[in-house]
């Protein structure tokens, strides 16, 4: 039972990072990352590329989280372990990872 619940839950919140990954690659304007601080047009020299960039590490950032539903259905534990190190590492990776995109791509 407690396997079908962690499935239950991590499918929605891995989903919601995928989503977030693809509506940042398709996003015509420059997608921001930081909450209340936006990225205009004029900052970024291929705006494409640079969200492009941005959905990738929002993909790659969900897929802690659906290996994580994965082996937790299978076994709890070791999906609870997956979610905790990796969400933690990625916490830390995020912003580093996304300030090397953003002084790649502005102006």
């Amino acid at each position: 039972m407690g396997n079908i619940a962690f499935l239950i839950i991590m499918i929605p919140i891995s989903l919601l990072f995928t989503c977030l990954g693809i509506y940042a690659w398709r996003r015509k304007e420059p997608m921001w990352f930081f909450s209340g601080i936006s990225v205009s047009t004029e900052e970024i020299t291929d705006v494409p590329a640079y969200n492009k960039a941005n959905g990738k590490l929002w993909i790659a950032y969900s897929l802690i989280f659906w290996i994580s539903a994965i082996c937790g259905f299978f076994k709890a534990g070791v999906g609870g372990i997956i979610l905790i190190v990796g969400g933690l590492i990625g916490t830390i990776a995020l912003p580093l990872i996304y300030n090397k995109i953003y002084n790649k791509y502005k102006k």
